[in-house]
C-alpha cells in the first residue's frame, strides 16, 4: 500500500496574488481559520504519539477512502527515537479480521482520533453509514463467524494470541497471495514477512533462492497420495496423514493462514486429506482441500475445508463439499461438517444444501420425508431440517414436520441460491473407504 503524499498549502500571500490575477478574490478568513484549527488539532494529537493500543481513528484503505479502524499493535519503523516513527497494526471495524494490516502514520487521520467506545454502539454507527449493497457484500465475505465453541475467556485468549498476522504473504506456484490470519509457524519463521512454498510437497522457505534450489531436487509433481478422481484437468488425491506426516503438517500451517476458527492439529495421523488439483503438463497444482477424521464418533464427514484465494468464486468450494458427500454415500453413511464452520464455509454449505434439497423436491411429486431426503443425499437430518426451516418450507402439523413444496416458491429459492459448483462425475471416482483398506 503506497503512502499518502502530504499536500502543502501555498503561502497566504501567494494564494491571494494568484486569486487576484485570475480576477477572483482571496480566500476568506474562515478557510484560513479552518486550516489553523485542523493544524492545531493535529498538533495536539502529535503530543500523544505514538498512538496507544486500542485507539480508534480513520485510516485510508486500499480503495483510497477513509475507514474506521482500531489500533491492535504498534512497532518502531526505524531506529529513530521520534514518536512519529511507528507503524500500527489496525483492525478495520467494518470488516473481518482477514483484512487487518500494518499501516504507516500518514495513512491515519489524526483529527479523527477518539477514545475506545462501546463495540455495539460503534458497530451500529458503522452499519448506518453503509449502503445496502456495501452491507450485502460485507455480509457475504466479511462476517465474523466460527467461535461459538469458545467461552469469553478462551475467545479473549485466542484473539490475543492470534491478533497480529506473523506472515504477510506467501508464494505458491505462480501466485503471490496475501494472507488473512495468524498461523503458528516455528519461531524461526516469525521474522519472515513472506514465505515461499513448494507447491507439490508444501515445504516452505524464507528466501526465493532456497525455493529455486529445492525445486531442482524435489521429485514430486502432485500431492504425495493416491489419485482417486480424474475428470478432465481436475484431479483429487487422498493423502494419509500418518503416511505423509510432514506434508499434512505443512498443509495445516498453510491452511491456518486463511482459516481463523480452526485449531491447528499437529497430530495429523488421525486425518485423511483430500487435495483438489488443476493438472497441466507441469504437474498437479493445488486448488483447495478438505480433511476428515478417519474415525469420527460424531459422523463428521469433513473437518476443514479451504479453497485457496486465487481459485475462489470458481465453484471449487461447492465441488469439495459435494465430493465429501459422495464419499459418505460410498461409505453408506450420512455426514455433516465439523463445527464451527468458517464464514465462507457456512455460506457455501447453506448454498449446497439448498440447491441439492430443492432440486429433489422439484422433481419429487409425492410426499417425501426428511429421512428419505437424508438417505438420498447423505445429508444429516438436522442439516436438512435447519435448511428447510430457514427457507420457511417446514410446517409443524399433528406432531410432525411437514415439507411445503410449492413449485413457484422452490424456483424463487433456487434462483436466490445462485449457481451450483462444478459437478462431481461419480463414475470417475475410484475409492475404497478407509475402514476397508488393508
Amino acid at each position: 500500500m503506497g503512502s499518502m503524499e502530504l499536500s502543502t498549502a501555498p503561502e497566504n500571500g501567494t494564494a491571494a496574488a494568484a486569486a487576484a490575477c485570475n480576477g477572483g478574490t482571496a480566500p476568506a478568513n474562515g478557510g484560513v481559520e479552518r486550516r489553523l484549527r485542523s493544524s492545531a488539532a493535529s498538533a495536539s494529537w502529535a503530543a500523544h504519539l505514538p498512538l496507544e493500543v486500542g485507539t480508534r481513528v480513520m485510516c485510508r484503505w486500499r480503495d483510497q477512502k477513509p475507514h474506521p479502524v482500531k489500533v491492535i499493535e504498534r512497532r518502531k519503523s526505524s531506529s529513530s527515537s521520534s514518536p512519529a516513527d511507528y507503524e500500527y497494526y489496525v483492525h478495520y471495524t467494518e470488516f473481518n479480521r482477514r483484512l487487518d494490516e500494518w499501516v504507516k502514520l500518514e495513512q491515519l487521520d489524526l483529527d479523527t482520533v477518539e477514545a475506545d467506545v462501546d463495540e455495539k454502539v460503534d458497530d451500529k454507527a458503522t452499519s448506518l453509514k453503509m449502503t445496502r449493497h456495501q452491507k450485502r457484500k460485507i455480509d457475504e465475505t466479511h462476517v465474523e463467524q466460527g467461535h461459538e465453541e469458545l467461552d469469553a475467556a478462551s475467545l479473549r485468549e485466542h484473539e490475543e494470541f492470534t491478533k497480529v498476522k506473523n506472515i504477510a504473504k506467501i508464494e505458491l506456484g505462480k501466485y503471490e497471495i496475501d494472507t488473512w490470519y495468524f498461523s503458528p509457524f516455528p519461531p524461526e519463521y516469525n521474522d519472515s514477512a513472506k514465505l515461499f512454498f513448494c507447491e507439490f510437497c508444501l515445504n516452505f522457505m524464507k528466501r526465493k533462492e532456497q525455493l529455486q534450489r529445492h525445486m531442482k531436487k524435489c521429485d514430486l509433481k502432485h500431492p504425495p497420495g493416491d489419485e482417486i478422481y480424474r475428470c478432465g484437468t481436475l484431479s483429487m488425491f487422498e493423502v494419509d496423514g500418518k503416511k505423509n506426516k510432514v506434508y499434512g503438517q505443512n498443509l495445516c500451517y498453510l491452511a491456518k493462514l486463511f482459516l481463523d476458527h480452526k485449531t491447528l492439529y499437529y497430530d495429523v495421523d488421525l486425518f485423511l486429506f483430500y487435495i483438489l488439483c488443476e493438472c497441466d503438463d507441469r504437474g498437479c497444482h493445488m486448488v483447495g482441500y478438505f480433511s476428515k477424521e478417519k474415525h469420527s464418533e460424531e459422523a463428521y464427514n469433513l473437518a476443514c475445508i479451504l479453497t485457496l484465494p486465487p481459485y475462489q468464486r470458481k465453484g471449487y468450494g461447492k465441488f469439495l463439499i459435494a465430493f465429501s458427500y459422495e464419499l459418505s454415500k460410498k461409505e453408506g453413511k450420512v455426514g455433516t461438517p465439523e463445527r464451527p464452520l468458517s464464514d465462507l464455509g457456512l455460506l457455501s454449505y447453506r448454498g449446497y444444501w439448498t440447491r441439492v434439497l430443492l432440486e429433489i423436491l422439484k422433481k419429487h411429486k409425492s410426499n417425501i420425508s426428511i429421512k428419505e431426503l437424508s438417505d438420498m443425499t447423505a445429508i444429516k437430518a438436522d442439516d436438512i431440517l435447519s435448511t428447510l426451516q430457514s427457507l420457511d418450507l417446514i410446517q409443524y402439523r399433528k406432531g410432525q414436520h411437514v415439507i411445503c413444496a410449492d413449485p413457484k416458491v422452490l424456483d424463487r429459492h433456487l434462483k436466490a441460491a445462485g449457481r451450483g459448483g462444478l459437478d462431481v462425475d461419480v463414475s470417475k471416482l475410484i475409492w475404497t473407504p478407509y475402514k476397508e483398506q488393508g
